[in-house]
């Protein structure tokens, strides 16, 4: 049996005989000639079918094949330049392992309502592909990078017992007889803990928000890695969130160019994700804002102690040409943990990042209060219950030290370097507010 190799690795096997199990992408029948496109997973591939090359079997084999049929098929690897990849498989044998049933989606145009239907499906298609090769390398960037440079890995729970940003989106499920318990919108409050432990730590899952929104840019189920480090102010947090950005951004060009071709992704702009990013402060944008609302649509002035929304944030980023911070929100405006100005009380120690294009925050950080008298003073101030967050607080009582930290949403990372438009096709089953099926 001839040697079973792998598309991507096809180029070591230049004029061998091989054996490639996978499926069939496409099909085009030309007399004597059948070019059927194979692909296997890891890559696509053309296979000739030559009629007075091959026993009458696998002649009728490979006119049976349909759409998706999984197959074995033998076969020499010659080099073509005019073939995708620099190579094609002349074909000796095809063993069909099922013959598909008629397939629902074909290459003509579906709409997006059928295609999500279909998504268990869709996600075999070559731009879905890449799309979700694309996340994984991202996902594998994310961890590598904290690995090597001395942060540990601390899973946090996915039920809790309150909330981390506010209690008007959370999903609930009764714990026992425990009361209710919440999907999680976050793992920081808990990755602090482990944060005093270790010193530099992250973790890494899925998140919830109950978000009635239906914006291009919202899932309610997603994906975040949150770093967390000691001894790390303001400054600190913002020099490693764009190192480790461009770190990602970088590696995705390197390992996964084909996929950017095949997603037909404007490298040039992410050829400029290098550090130092741009700032402007929360006051400066409302001064731009209040100037330039009128360029954007949807977009209206701001009042001071707003948060952005997404058309604020299309103006602020459109006058970049790689991501820009936001910093020094109004304290209102964001989470109760987060440190005040010392000179400025009324803004807070943090960050929003920004992808450039319009994609908007991906990004958000900030250095978190140490002081145990002003967190518990915090909570209460924002309408929580100071008994739920007893321990939270504690970390502040044994040993507390000016720490800081972000969270990177995987969907919207993966959305700006890939260059779609809708977040909903960076995760391969989208959860959304009128879809969970499938």
């Amino acid at each position: 049996m001839a040697q079973i190799a792998s598309i991507a690795q096809i180029g070591d096997y230049a004029e061998q005989a091989i054996t490639l199990r996978g499926w069939l992408y496409h099909k085009r029948e030309k007399g004597k000639l059948i070019f059927l496109i194979l692909r296997d997973g890891s890559g696509y591939i053309q296979g000739v079918v030559f009629e007075p090359e091959v026993a009458p079997e696998t002649f009728e084999a490979a006119k049976a094949l349909s759409q998706e049929s999984s197959l074995i098929v033998r076969g020499t690897v010659r080099a073509d330049e005019r073939a995708p990849g620099g190579y094609e498989l002349s074909v000796q044998d095809i063993q069909p392992v099922q013959i598909a049933e008629e397939y629902p989606i074909t290459p003509k145009e579906h709409g997006i309502g059928f295609l999500m239907e279909q998504r268990h499906l869709w996600v075999r298609s070559s731009k879905q592909h890449a799309l979700l090769r694309l996340r994984a390398e991202i996902e594998a960037a994310c961890q590598e990078y904290l690995n090597e440079r001395g942060f540990v890995r601390f899973d946090t729970p996915i039920l809790t017992p309150c909330a981390a940003e506010g209690t008007s989106n959370l999903f609930s499920t009764q714990y026992f007889d425990l009361g209710p318990a919440y999907l999680a919108q976050t793992g920081q409050l808990y990755v602090e803990a482990g944060m005093m432990a270790y010193g530099k730590v992250y973790c890494f899952g899925p998140t919830f928000r109950a978000e009635k929104s239906k914006t291009r840019r919202h899932l309610t189920e997603f994906w975040m890695i949150e770093p967390e480090m000691a001894f790390y102010d303001h400054e600190d947090n913002l020099k490693l969130q764009e190192e480790y950005l461009s770190y990602i951004v970088q590696r995705c060009l390197e390992r996964r160019a084909e996929d950017l071709e095949v997603l037909e992704r404007d490298l040039d702009v992410l050829r400029r994700v290098q550090p130092p990013f741009p700032r402007i402060t929360y006051d400066e944008v409302v001064e731009l804002v209040a100037r330039h609302y009128h360029e954007v649509e949807g977009c209206t002035p701001l009042d001071w102690g707003d948060d952005l929304g997404a058309p604020h944030e299309a103006l602020v980023s459109q006058r970049y040409d790689k991501p820009v911070f936001v910093t020094h929100y109004p304290t209102q405006a964001k989470a109760f943990y987060m440190e005040p100005h010392p000179e400025r009380p009324e803004v807070s120690l943090c960050a929003d990042l920004l992808a450039p294009e319009g994609y908007g925050e991906i990004i958000g950080g900030s250095q978190r209060i140490h002081d145990a008298e002003l967190l518990a003073q915090r909570i209460v101030e924002w309408g929580l219950r100071l008994e739920d967050y007893g321990w939270y607080v504690d970390l502040r009582r044994y040993g507390s030290v000016p720490h800081s930290g972000f969270g990177m949403g995987i969907e919207r990372v993966v959305a700006w370097i890939a260059g779609i438009h809708h977040i909903r096709e960076t995760i391969p089953f989208p959860r959304m507010l009128y879809r969970i099926y499938p």
